[in-house]
């Protein structure tokens, strides 16, 4: 996306979760895990403390899936998304956690162990606003996601209203490809915080979005740009948009997200195929 269109609404990637991009609408609930990791120790060494969590959340058989993605751009940072139907479930999830002695103990020793290799960390509740949304492909195999983030200014939802939806009537109606979900930040930060997520399998599809942002504002005109850039002024604090990819070996993934991408999530070693029958 060109500058303008980015500035006015970072469309990006969500499409996740449990994975992410169902005919109805995305789970209501979002919870999301960062953890800063220290300066040398990303990667393989990061990698290594979270798979505890993931074989602790397979013996246990758990329930409750996550999605983990690892930055692109920013600081060295991990986020874990996890979707609930509702507060309640979320609820429920957590109880039932505690009541697990073997995998709470497992989960405890595998967080001392990541946590020697973190600068912080903190949580979020986000849930999902359909009208601001368009298309989300919550349950679509997806590789990587783009995180926009918006801080509105207190007093001005109106026409921070008016300006997402003007962005989204004219995706809509313009740009059949666009699709992104949007959440709101409900606990663990300030108010008027929203994410718009949009999920894609390539760096292709960032190539792709120059070319539909130029049909976005061939359609709008020069009227209707210049009502955006009025809008944003008056509505926006600040804004900050971050590319992620889906990390497999950190994931703990649902069958059905396995099932939609199995390459990516249970890649074939060397010496699997090898042994593998003509």
């Amino acid at each position: 996306m060109n500058k303008i269109t980015r500035s006015l609404l970072g469309l990006s990637i969500l499409c996740l979760g449990p994975c992410i991009a169902l005919a109805q609408a995305p789970p209501k609930v979002l919870v999301i895990g960062r953890e800063y990791v220290k300066p040398g120790k990303a990667g393989e060494l990061h990698e290594k403390a979270e798979s505890a969590f993931v074989q602790a959340m397979v013996k246990a058989k758990a329930p409750t899936n996550y999605i983990a993605l690892t930055s692109l751009s920013g600081k060295n940072r991990a986020l874990f998304f996890t979707f609930y139907d509702s507060f309640d479930a979320w609820e429920k999830d957590v109880a039932a956690t505690a009541k697990n002695a073997t995998l709470s103990a497992a989960l405890e020793k595998a967080n001392v162990a990541d946590g020697e290799l973190l600068d912080s960390s903190d949580q979020g509740v986000f849930v999902y606003e359909d009208e601001f949304s368009l298309r989300p492909k919550h349950s679509d195999p997806h590789r990587a996601i783009e995180i926009s983030s918006y801080h509105v200014k207190p007093g001005h939802y109106a026409e921070w209203a008016e300006l997402v939806k003007m962005v989204r009537a004219g995706f809509e109606k313009n740009v059949p490809e666009s699709h992104w979900a949007c959440y709101r930040l409900q606990y663990g930060g300030p108010g008027g915080v929203y994410l718009f997520l949009t999920g894609m399998r390539s760096a292709s599809e960032i190539d792709a979005g120059f070319a539909q942002d130029k049909q976005f504002e061939a359609a709008l005109g020069e009227n209707g740009l210049r009502r955006l850039g009025e809008l944003e002024a008056t509505a926006v604090e600040s804004s900050d948009h971050e590319l992620f990819v889906l990390n497999p070996k950190m994931s703990y993934p649902s069958d059905q997200m396995i099932k939609g991408d199995p390459d990516f999530w249970q890649p074939k070693t060397e010496t699997t195929a090898k042994n593998e029958k003509p």
